[in-house]
């Protein structure tokens, strides 16, 4: 899952942005909003962390512009404002949460796992594939009694495959979803990570759809 932060303090967007990283979300950090709609326009993100407070606008009108614009992205607010009012007009302007600084990072990275959950239309983290048995909130894979350990960028890759399930996904969408704009990616890069998850998986776990990119297989 691709994530924009958009936090003008420097030293909590950091904090933040490793955090997200270290959960296995690539994560573009920007301290503006002129930047935010840049890079916005430039890449598809699947979760936006949102300031209210920058130093060229609020992140309230930022908001709306997405959703004015059709834009489903998952937003989550991240803001000082703590009155009961400001959280209403958040989630009422299309915010799918609402987190008041100061913040614990570990309740972040539930939170997010929880939205990226409520997208994927299922907010189960407990996923069944085959033989395996997946916790998404975990991260975690499991064969029977058996415990599959996956890299960073191996869990990425399953994890975009499993929020979107029956979906088609393009070796340019799975990069997205792996990367950061300030990330080398090599050209064979998704089919490596998709060879090795095919070994720890199952040869039958990912489909390759010709010419068009992979199907995560459930049955």
């Amino acid at each position: 899952m691709r994530v924009l932060l958009v936090e003008d303090d420097r030293w909590l967007g950091e904090a933040v942005r490793d955090q997200i990283e270290k959960d296995g979300h690539p994560t573009d950090f920007v301290a503006s909003l002129a930047d935010a709609r840049r890079y916005v326009a430039a890449a598809t993100y699947d979760l936006i962390l949102l300031d209210l407070l920058l130093p060229d606008g609020r992140g309230l009108d930022f908001l709306r512009e997405l959703r004015t614009a059709g834009s489903t992205v998952s937003v989550i607010i991240l803001t000082a404002l703590d009155q009961v009012s400001n959280r209403i007009a958040g989630l009422n302007a299309g915010a799918d949460d609402y987190l008041v600084k100061p913040f614990d990072l570990d309740e972040l990275s539930a939170r997010v796992s929880a939205v990226a959950r409520r997208y994927s239309g299922n907010p189960n983290p407990l996923v069944k594939l085959r033989d395996l048995n997946v916790d998404t909130a975990a991260r975690n894979v499991m064969r029977g009694d058996k415990r599959i350990d996956l890299t960073a960028s191996e869990w990425a890759l399953l994890d975009a495959l499993i929020q979107r399930p029956g979906m088609i996904l393009s070796k340019l969408r799975l990069e997205e979803s792996l990367y950061s704009f300030n990330d080398e990616i090599e050209s064979n890069t998704i089919e490596v990570h998709v060879s090795r998850l095919r070994k720890k998986l199952g040869a039958e776990t990912i489909e390759t759809v010709r010419g068009l990119g992979y199907r995560l297989r459930r049955e």
